[in-house]
């Protein structure tokens, strides 16, 4: 009773205000508790610290359970806003959205960047008090609710060089599965600012008096050590880094322990504890990954046949990552996760270079750190040759040995990537989604299968390997009720080889699969072959033709870097990823059946042998033309 069918404009609801925080507070912190609120706040005094007006940090937790934070920084603006006629403190504590950090005018870096994080602590506090120093004067104003119930009012005078916030808040219990603040979380995250913000000085004051105090002069290093004093440590000192290039700056401090695995693995985003990592995360891996494993192929230190990823390097690692960079994105409100995609090739290479620098001038560390990550490669292929019997005793037929299967059960969205050798197999493995997407590496040029009988076929291991994989047997009226994965798709090189290796597993298709190909399930990926670097921004053209018209199109650029990939185990696993196995970013093309005459034409004169003087004189004529050029 009550609900109606009836549904027009007038049915449609507007939450003005901090209404929509408070209708739906899970969408904007964290509702277990009320720390999320503190951190807020906490963040908006670091941003004052961060852009140089603010040294001194103070957080109280009182008997009562509410929190006081207060800095030394400018103050918040007090002055009427010339659109909306309020105060700058009633419009930043009152309104989503409204900051002054959506440009870099005011603040380089900052943690707050959308305009919500504060409003949303007053939406959620049972009261709120606001005092502001600033100008020589001091200001207050309460507000309870979220509504203010006093004015912002002169209370007195204040020393010109007395400037600063104090923000005092009580959190509203209706809104939480508990009030009370978790003090060790508290007490973590403060420390973490005062490590990563040099010079910064950050106290903590208890219910009871009890009161802490950082403060470092540059504390990455001094902060792992400590948190690492444990463990039996490979590394003398831990390995440091910074880089920089005006739109951001990162710095890191790692350390290879013997024990696995590593739990001191922190990450920062303008001082803004990311527990989800994200996209700078990835910048880590990858430039240590690929380091160590360029490392390990000049001094031939793998065993036949074993291939690195990144968890084999970084399972025995203790690591604190600290990115500073102009208006990050983040995956939510509560900043757990960042997505901006250009730091992950800035901190990669930055990684990379220093880290392969630092491996060859400290041959005994770096021999203990290669020597843990292929303990752990060589576990992880023994856990994953145990799962794969146990599945194929339950599964029927064995699935071939180098198949990496997806999880889905849903098979309509899944994918086989049929990759070029093993060396790009371990890198599709690597960038893969592993619910939706499987990889098969084939050795090298599989047979030309376009005049074989099918009583043939399968001398082939490579053509039995993917009729397996497939679950569909060959033949022009082959049941494709078996087939375990909506697209089929072939991953070659983009060179001429590459391209010979497509045309062959293309015809092993139209010949011997031909109903799968039919049925639209058949796809080619499309991989760059060049990079092209234009300062901070990366191009990725995908033949000589689409590189000649992106360099004409960036002009005199000085800074433009080209390089050609050799082949697909070349790119890291990020670059794969994005450039050719991310759903949103890659280039991935169906092919289609035309009439068998024309298929036959084309295919006969690439593949037959009796058309061998046919194939010679058509590159005579057209072969620039249809080639590529493979130097």
């Amino acid at each position: 009773m009550g609900k109606t069918n009836r549904y027009d404009a007038d049915s449609l609801e507007v939450l003005t205000g901090l209404e929509p925080v408070r209708k739906r507070p899970g969408m904007y912190t964290d509702t277990e508790c009320p720390n999320h609120l503190a951190q807020e706040v906490v963040d908006n005094a670091v941003d004052e610290a961060i852009a140089g007006h603010a040294d001194r940090i103070c957080v109280e937790l009182l008997k009562d359970g509410s929190l006081s934070v207060r800095d030394n920084g400018r103050g918040m603006p007090v002055d009427i806003h010339p659109e909306h006629g309020i105060s700058g403190v009633e419009l930043i504590l009152t309104r989503l959205h409204a900051g002054a950090k959506f440009s870099d005018k005011h603040y380089t870096f900052s943690g707050g960047l959308h305009g919500v994080g504060v409003s949303v602590v007053n939406a959620l506090a049972e009261w709120l008090e606001v005092e502001i120093m600033r100008e020589g004067a001091r200001w207050k104003m309460r507000f309870e609710n979220g509504e203010p119930v006093s004015p912002l009012e002169k209370i007195g005078r204040a020393k010109k060089s007395e400037t600063g916030t104090l923000l005092h808040f009580s959190p509203q219990p209706s809104y939480f599965d508990r009030t009370e603040f978790d003090v060790e979380s508290l007490k973590y995250l403060l420390r973490a600012k005062a490590v990563l913000c040099a010079n910064l000085r950050v106290e903590f004051t208890g219910p009871d008096g009890d009161q802490e105090v950082w403060q470092y002069g540059s504390g990455l290093a001094e902060y792992l050590t400590q948190a690492c004093d444990t463990r039996q440590n490979l590394l003398a000192e831990p390995f440091m880094g910074e880089a920089e290039n005006g739109r951001q700056a990162v710095r890191w401090a790692m350390q290879w322990h013997d024990e696995a695995p590593g739990t001191i693995c922190e990450s920062y985003v303008n001082l803004i504890p990311t527990a989800q990592g994200g996209s700078h995360v990835a910048g880590l891996r990858g430039g240590v990954l690929d380091a160590v494993r360029e490392f390990c192929t000049l001094r031939d230190l793998l065993p036949k046949g074993l291939t690195l990823n990144a968890d084999d390097v970084m399972a025995s690692a203790a690591w604190v990552l600290s990115l500073q960079m102009n208006e990050p994105q983040f995956s939510g409100q509560t900043k757990q996760k960042l997505s901006s995609r250009e730091c992950t090739p800035f901190i990669a290479q930055n990684v990379r270079d220093r880290l392969s620098l630092w491996l060859n001038q400290h041959h005994e560390e770096a021999g203990s750190i290669v020597e843990r990550a292929i303990e752990n490669a060589q576990l992880r292929r023994r856990s994953a040759q145990k799962v794969e019997r146990k599945r194929a005793a339950h599964s029927g037929p064995m699935l071939p040995g180098k198949l990496a299967d997806c999880t889905s059960p849903d098979r309509r969205d899944t994918e086989l990537f049929l990759v070029e050798g093993d060396s790009a197999g371990g890198s599709a493995r690597q960038a893969r989604d592993r619910t939706m997407q499987a990889v098969m590496p084939l050795r090298g040029k599989i047979r030309n299968t376009w005049e074989v009988g099918e009583a043939d076929l399968f001398s082939s291991e490579e053509v039995r390997n993917i009729s397996i994989a497939l679950g569909v047997e060959p033949g022009a009226g082959s049941d494709l009720g078996g087939l375990r994965y909506g697209k089929v798709c072939v991953l070659a090189d983009a060179d001429s080889d590459g391209l010979h290796i497509a045309t062959l597993l293309i015809a092993l298709f139209r010949r011997h699969f031909p109903r799968l190909v039919e049925a639209g399930h058949l796809y080619m990926a499309m991989p760059p072959l060049y990079r092209v670097d234009v300062g901070d921004e990366v191009h990725y053209p995908l033949d000589d033709a689409e590189c000649e018209q992106l360099l004409k199109s960036l002009g005199q650029k000085r800074s433009v870097s080209v390089q050609r990939f050799k082949g697909l185990g070349e790119m890291n696993p990020e670059q794969l990823k994005q450039t050719t196995m991310a759903l949103a970013t890659r280039r991935l093309v169906q092919m289609q059946m035309q009439d068998d005459e024309a298929d036959n034409l084309v295919l006969n004169r690439l593949l037959a042998r009796d058309a061998a003087e046919e194939r010679r004189h058509w590159l005579e004529r057209e072969g620039n033309a249809a080639a590529l050029d493979s130097a």
